[in-house]
């Protein structure tokens, strides 16, 4: 009796000693089980059970970019320009309101003041009164009146064609470089806008917040020559699919090699219904648009006032 006593306390201290078992994890891109009469359980978005390597976010960044390739081959710069000249003031004017609106309000900009040396030499209040729609019109009108000036000035009345010139001039940063580089001049360059910086933190290209140091990060996660269509890339989908507040998880295409999987609707028809895209016929920023865009059953966007 003593022995099997001993026996049996033994047993016990055994499975004591025996570790909990554990919880499976969630992996990203499988829905979570429903519960009968109850709606789809929110998804939690796995975290990785080690460090990524370098080589393996690389990979990871590269093929992100492929796959939205494939998913919008007519990405393009949603601002309307027919010249580096339109193309820098336009932007300059996007600050704080939407490309729609800017594209909407430049026709009469540009119908008045095709020039530098016109824009230079405008009276600002009538400046500002066509500017008025894209909001913060003052100081807007000041930064088009005196980038003009230094064009003439300065450039002889052309806009510069390197990042260290166009960023002298008043309200042109590196943002707003980049993007005339990239699509003025053919040059390479990253437009690290808010798009770009909510959707590049959620994949975990990097946690910077400073813009500049996450465009020295994610540039360097790719080949130079990618840069600018990766910016289109990242801004389109940001603007369609990966939207700021309600993120539409569970129609994204690049779901399953993405961190912050569940961060949205994942589910597949309610996700969908968040969508703002071309094919589902909602129109694009600009009134005119590039042919591969219209090709793609994209439609331009409304002039000022229309319905």
């Amino acid at each position: 009796m003593k022995k099997s006593a001993e026996k049996s306390v033994k047993k016990q201290a055994a499975v004591k000693k025996q570790a909990p078992a554990k919880k499976p994890a969630v992996v990203p891109g499988k829905a979570a089980a429903a519960v009968k009469g109850v709606g789809p359980a929110k998804t939690v978005a796995a975290k990785p059970v080690r460090a990524e390597s370098r080589t393996a976010l690389v990979r990871r960044a590269r093929r992100i970019n492929r796959e939205l390739a494939e998913v919008y081959p007519y990405a393009h710069p949603e601002l309307d320009f027919e010249n580096p000249f339109q193309l820098v003031v336009a932007t300059v004017l996007s600050a704080q309101t939407t490309d729609l609106r800017v594209n909407q309000t430049t026709p009469a900009l540009f119908a008045k003041y095709p020039t530098p040396e016109d824009l230079a030499a405008a009276v600002p209040e009538e400046v500002e009164e066509i500017l008025r729609p894209t909001g913060f019109f003052r100081a807007k009108t000041k930064s088009v009146i005196g980038l003009s000036k230094a064009l003439v000035e300065d450039f002889g009345g052309e806009v510069p064609g390197r990042l260290e010139d166009l960023v002298k001039l008043p309200g042109v940063g590196r943002k707003t470089a980049f993007v005339v580089l990239g699509n003025a001049f053919g040059r390479p360059g990253i437009t690290v806008d808010t798009h770009f910086q909510r959707l590049v933190r959620r994949w975990q290209w990097t946690a910077e917040t400073d813009p500049d140091k996450i465009e020295a990060a994610v540039g360097a996660l790719f080949p130079k020559s990618d840069w600018t269509d990766l910016s289109h890339h990242v801004i389109w989908h940001g603007r369609r699919i990966c939207h700021a507040r309600k993120p539409a998880c569970g129609a994204c295409p690049i779901a399953p090699l993405c961190p912050a999987y569940g961060e949205g609707e994942t589910d597949p028809e309610k996700a969908k219904k968040l969508l703002k895209y071309e094919k589902g016929g909602f129109p694009g920023q600009r009134l005119n648009p590039p042919r591969a865009y219209l090709d793609a059953g994209g439609k331009p966007a409304p002039p000022l006032g229309a319905g």
